[in-house]
């Protein structure tokens, strides 16, 4: 009887949230972009050369609506569509620059109403409206996380070109970095796949789709780089990054590797906490100004496995 209670609490909420959704709706996503226009365009930007099939699956919507809406994108030079050499019969999506203008614009304008929603509420109260919301999702994420089954594998033919595109494309996207930087990991994994001893790449999957990568290559006897650390965003949360890392060590040390080290930017957070968290310790700073046209700050981090 007790999970009665609890039932009825979630209704209640439920109830009420739809309000507020048919609100958000109405007043954040005005036409010609109702809210699961808006969707599919934020969801083909996030996940930049998606399937119609994939974002429509994520988005639970109806096979013939979103037909004709991605139709209708493309007449409109919303999106552009890339037949795949895997499947011809499948067709990568892809915003054109009008279409990320749209994107933006839908961006600047859920942000100005969203803020006059919320304008009347105390510091307080908007604390803790956030953070009952980050906890909802937070509890979802790990039900939905949990039935999805993730492997760590060596890389295969194709692999390396997969990790160079996931960097270029997650680096531009999130911090402006130009082509010479997928240059330099281009470079990096060319070298690397005439030599590979000493060394291994590993490829994170999640459902049989890659989702990120890790490396580890000899610099010496003793020591190992770890380098090609990536993980797509969206599969954040999932604990895949602790499994790559993991992974990684767990070879240094089987290859009886003494020592460590890495190089990454100042403004990469999640991965320097989770560095910190495997007792990497930063030993050296330098600027850099190659990769976004501004000051950036590489750093060393070095971890002792002796």
């Amino acid at each position: 009887m007790e999970s009665i209670h609890y039932v009825e609490k979630i209704r209640k909420f439920n109830r009420h949230y739809a309000n507020v959704l048919g609100k958000i709706d109405q007043e954040i996503y005005h036409q010609p972009f109702p809210l699961t226009e808006a969707r599919i365009i934020t969801e083909i930007y996030y996940r930049d050369g998606c399937t119609a099939t994939e974002a429509r699956e994520n988005l639970g919507i109806d096979r013939g609506y979103m037909s004709r809406i991605v139709q209708r994108f493309e007449n409109e030079n919303i999106i552009t569509k890339k037949q795949l050499t895997e499947d011809k019969r499948q067709y990568s999506l892809h915003l054109t620059e009008y279409g990320k203008k749209i994107f933006n614009d839908l961006v600047s304008n859920a942000n100005d109403e969203v803020n006059k929603m919320i304008k009347h509420l105390s510091q307080k109260d908007l604390s803790k409206l956030v953070t009952s919301m980050e906890t909802i999702e937070s509890i979802n994420s790990k039900e939905q996380f949990s039935q999805s089954e993730v492997i760590i594998r060596p890389f295969q033919p194709g692999d390396a070109g997969y990790v160079a595109h996931l960097h270029g494309k997650l680096y531009e996207k999130t911090y402006q970095f130009g082509q010479i930087f997928e240059y330099y990991v281009m470079k990096g994994l060319s070298e690397f796949l005439i030599d590979t001893e000493g060394g291994e790449l590993w490829i994170a999957e999640v459902n049989g789709e890659s989702v990120g990568s890790i490396a580890i290559t000899k610099s010496s006897d003793t020591a190992a780089q770890l380098r090609w650390f990536i993980l797509d965003e969206n599969y954040q949360g999932m604990g895949i990054g602790k499994k790559l890392i993991e992974t990684a060590l767990q070879f240094c040390k089987e290859q009886n590797y003494q020592h460590v080290y890495l190089w990454t930017v100042s403004i990469l957070e999640a991965a320097r906490y989770l560095y910190q968290k495997f007792n990497f310790i930063r030993t050296e700073e330098k600027p850099n100004q190659e990769w976004n046209g501004t000051t950036l700050i590489e750093e060393r981090w070095d971890l002792d496995l002796s």
